[in-house]
């Protein structure tokens, strides 16, 4: 095996719904106003008593089941999330206990919104170098935890929930070559600092470098994978704001591609973004197994990470 690939793919969101009306009677804002800047219409919140472990477990479980495999079948969880409220145990391993796996290496990591196909990319290079044989990647971000609800720059936006995929290997290359770095300087512009925590961004710089600078870095993950962007099925973007996801999928060239959008449904889910975007479309039909798909995440730090994969 000199490679790896995505065998099943599944999600999880709260079933609370916070629309944009139910906004309007929180903070100064509309209906109007939020969907004209960001075309955020509804969010899913998680409740006090749903913690980033318990929304990551049952995106994992809903992933493994697609798969036909048990939790016992895994022996490397990768958790990607900005969220966590604890230092130990981590995220990875109390999704693996919610689980009942065995003993499997687990590992939270933290890029923030590009976390997942970080995630992703360890779990390929883990796979392929023989340190596992079967990863859980999942994303999952508990947003509301570390929002501002008086602040309508940013509560308008966030969303809570998770996304997993099960990774094994293949004699075929099913995840591409990874294309990841950062802007360290700028880190600055996505921030959750302070106690308590708090979600800030400078939207105006985030907004030029991702409709700027991203779209050339894109295109170069597909041809790490040898793709043309015409060639692509599918585009999943980190569903951050529809008027970062359309531009920076126009700049791209995906002519041919299905672009998701499940931001206008989901607000910004952070790290759990990409999964649920990716699973929804799985779900729905809209792509077909075997066909490429750009995975690409960007954010907090500022971190950028994207690979071609093929759907399950």
């Amino acid at each position: 095996m000199n490679g790896s690939r995505i065998v099943a793919v599944g999600h999880y969101q709260p079933a609370r719904i916070l629309t944009n009306e139910d906004l309007a009677g929180m903070v100064d804002t509309s209906d109007e106003w939020i969907t004209s800047r960001v075309g955020i219409r509804t969010r899913h919140i998680a409740g006090p008593d749903e913690p980033v472990d318990e929304l990551a477990a049952h995106a994992a479980a809903k992933a493994l089941a697609a798969a036909g495999l048990t939790p016992a079948d895994i022996d490397l969880v990768l958790v990607a999330t900005s969220t966590a409220v604890d230092r130990s145990p981590n995220m990875a391993a109390r999704v693996a206990a919610r689980l009942g796996m065995p003993s499997p290496a687990a590992m939270d990591i933290n890029v923030v919104c590009a976390g997942f196909t970080h995630a992703l990319a360890t779990a390929d290079h883990a796979v392929r170098a023989g340190g596992a044989t079967r990863a859980l990647v999942i994303g999952a971000d508990k947003m509301s935890d570390v929002t501002d609800w008086t602040d309508r720059t940013t509560c308008v936006l966030v969303g809570d929930g998770a996304g997993a995929a099960v990774v094994e290997a293949s004699g075929e290359q099913g995840i591409g070559p990874v294309l990841w770095g950062s802007v360290p300087e700028m880190g600055h512009a996505v921030r959750i600092e302070g106690q308590p925590a708090r979600f800030a961004q400078e939207g105006q710089s985030v907004y030029r470098w991702a409709t700027t600078k991203l779209p050339a870095i894109a295109r170069g993950a597909c041809e790490r994978a040898g793709y043309a962007p015409e060639d692509l099925a599918a585009v999943v973007l980190h569903q951050a704001n529809l008027r970062i996801i359309e531009p920076l999928a126009q700049k791209l060239g995906a002519v041919n591609a299905v672009v998701a959008r499940d931001v206008t449904e989901s607000g910004n889910t952070s790290a759990a973004s990409i999964p649920i975007a990716f699973s929804k479309l799985v779900e729905q039909g809209r792509i077909s197994s075997g066909d490429p798909v750009l995975l690409f995440g960007f954010g907090g730090n500022l971190s950028y990470g994207g690979q071609v994969v093929r759907c399950p």
